[in-house]
């Protein structure tokens, strides 16, 4: 018989209980439950943050967690689940959501955005009763290292790279500009990006800036994963790129791409990954044309919670 418990906090023991969990549905699925945005605030919990774990006896068979996203605009809740291999497809995705349903209405309500790695019909099925609708997809992309191709920039550019504490003003403006509305990257503030650069995985190196007579005019930060259960390759990620509206045109788009992907190349990756939205087909053409090819596909869901 399955048992749920709300975790407000989540305790260090069930944080172990949750690893363990993590690393059997990697194991079997060959990608990870949990995005990155759920394991930051299990780390370092916000106001509000509280997880559900679903056990089976002594065992933990289920998890949703629950947290306000960090970027702050436009605010809303972000929501992952994890439920054991063996234990899927029998209703626990929705009880699991129910009850972090439940615990969103009491923290005042509001949009939540719940995010399925490796999503399929499977997975709108199993979260449907929740009252969760697809809303969007997040193709992820591979390309073999090195690439092959040197970076074409626009006259008047210059490359260097990120310099923590110099340029958070100026690569905050640009990428608000460049992301504006976007529910994830749009509405950045100086918290969120000190938060991405604390984390162990933040090199300074692996962060290009273009700039030109006008001042930023678009970057390329990356990202070295470490090897997985499901994944051993340890892939260089462009964890994210963007061009001042003002550019556009200009080709610094598929130049940072290029530069971003060397950095990666030159710290030993094999192999090039990047997120980019099913609906842009402009950027996937570009990342096609670059010798990308989609791997995944994850899946964002919403629904709006009334407060209790």
């Amino acid at each position: 018989m399955t048992a749920l418990r709300l975790l407000a906090p989540v305790a260090p023991a069930d944080l172990v209980a949750i690893g363990r969990l993590h690393d059997a549905a990697e194991a079997a699925d060959g990608h990870p439950s949990l995005n990155d945005a759920v394991w930051r605030d299990l780390d370092d919990g916000g106001p509000g943050s509280a997880g559900v774990l679903a056990t089976g006896g002594e065992t933990a068979v289920g998890y949703a967690h629950v947290a306000r996203s960090d970027n702050f605009s436009p605010p809303h809740w972000a929501v992952g689940l994890l439920v054991h291999p063996d234990h899927r497809g029998t209703g626990l995705e929705a009880k699991l959501l129910d009850t972090a349903v439940e615990r969103i209405a009491t923290e005042g309500g509001g949009p939540a955005v719940l995010w399925r790695l490796g999503a399929d019909e499977r997975a709108d099925e199993e979260v449907a009763p929740a009252g969760f609708v697809p809303e969007r997809d997040l193709l992820q992309m591979r390309v073999r290292l090195p690439l092959g191709e040197e970076p074409a920039w626009p006259p008047g550019t210059e490359v260097r790279t990120f310099v923590p504490g110099r340029d958070d003003a100026a690569w905050l403006e640009v990428n608000n500009r460049a992301f504006a509305n976007h529910p994830e990257q749009g509405g950045w503030v100086r918290e969120t990006l000190q938060r991405r650069m604390a984390e162990p995985w933040f090199d300074p190196a692996g962060f290009v800036l273009a700039v030109d007579a006008d001042g930023l005019a678009g970057f390329c930060w990356t990202k070295v994963h470490p090897p997985a259960p499901g994944d051993p390759e340890a892939p260089g990620e462009i964890f994210v790129i963007g061009v001042d509206p003002s550019r556009h045109g200009q080709g610094l788009g598929r130049a940072l791409v290029v530069a971003g992907l060397a950095t990666l190349a030159d710290r030993g990756m094999h192999t090039g990954m990047l997120f980019v939205d099913g609906a842009n087909d402009a950027a996937v053409h570009l990342y096609e044309s670059l010798g990308f090819t989609t791997h995944r596909c994850d899946r964002a869901y919403e629904r709006e919670i009334r407060p209790t």
